[in-house]
């Protein structure tokens, strides 16, 4: 997928921006934990959960053989349980990629690499470029990058944009995904200014966190994300898709989540072409609650595999 290309009349001033009503989005966000979701609409929905995770692995003991296994449950869910749709993608550190490409291979999951020195960033971006190319050659389909936060927080704007784009430039056809690592942008200010540079520098994605720092993902953060990507969609016609990552464990929260995109930005969004869930741990709890929906029964949680 090309970057995008604007002439500079059509970027914003990224300096000054309208101050984000916290209290209004606390307000908005409380609306959607209130709604009520009957069973058969719940069941649709965590089906629809279930294929827009990213199962992840992003250690440094990680082998070979533990991403294959991860791979064989992202591909392979509905063999136990017919009727379920597979996880939309599996994400690794570039040097696992071609193993987990070859795991994948024959099914629906995409292979997504951090790169760019995650999770801090801290690197010249030569090595942040050859990051990118390394995972891309080796067959990456997404690239997951984090921004350059001490940056941002000093204030250059510019160099933050002008490295998403060149990373957006080094992914060729992969799809991009830019971290914020909201945790770390301490305001909603500053997450909607990431938000509105990630946008205009070309992101396919944008996405909360890595999920090494606390706090992740939250809905207050991921509203705020969510109307950037509504007025980006509404000044340039562009679909831009989002990933809240970190935090979301349990399928009631993951619900929530779908309620809140489904009315900030309408149904077309409501595909794992355009919004993902990055939490390993929830497709356990959603798989539970499925079969519960189905039978009327709990299964331990042993019954399910553990990543």
């Amino acid at each position: 997928m090309p970057a995008r290309k604007f002439v500079n009349s059509d970027i914003p001033d990224f300096s000054q921006q309208a101050h984000i009503d916290k209290v209004g989005v606390e307000e908005r966000v409380s609306r959607f934990q209130k709604r009520s979701i009957k069973n058969e609409s719940k069941l649709q929905g965590l089906k629809m959960i279930l294929n827009m995770i990213d199962l992840t692995t992003l250690e440094g003991k990680d082998t070979p053989g533990k991403v294959k296994q991860m791979c064989y449950k992202a591909a392979h869910l509905h063999d136990a349980h017919p009727g379920l749709p597979t996880v939309a993608a599996v994400c690794v550190y570039p040097a696992m990629v071609a193993t987990a490409k070859k795991a994948v291979e024959g099914s629906d999951v995409k292979v997504a690499s951090v790169s760019t020195a995650f999770p801090s960033g801290q690197a010249p971006r030569k090595v942040k470029l050859d990051d990118t190319k390394f995972a891309v050659d080796n067959g990456a389909d997404e690239i997951d990058m984090v921004i350059s936060r001490g940056k941002f927080l000093e204030g250059d704007y510019n160099f933050v944009f002008d490295e998403i784009a060149a990373i957006k430039e080094a992914c060729g056809n992969a799809r991009l995904k830019v971290i914020l690592e909201t945790g770390e942008l301490v305001t909603l200010d500053n997450v909607r200014r990431a938000s509105d540079i990630a946008l205009y520098a070309g992101a396919d994605f944008i996405k909360t966190s890595t999920g090494k720092i606390q706090p992740a993902a939250t809905m207050q953060v991921t509203y705020t994300m969510l109307e950037a990507i509504r007025d980006y969609k509404l000044k340039t016609g562009i679909q831009v898709g989002m990933k809240p990552a970190g935090g979301i464990s349990n399928s009631k929260l993951a619900l929530h989540y779908l309620v809140m995109v489904k009315e900030t930005l309408g149904e077309e969004w409501l595909t794992n072409e355009w919004f993902r869930f990055g939490a390993s741990s929830l497709a356990n709890d959603v798989l539970m609650q499925i079969l519960k929906t189905e039978t009327g029964v709990y299964q331990s949680s042993d019954y399910f595999s553990i990543d």
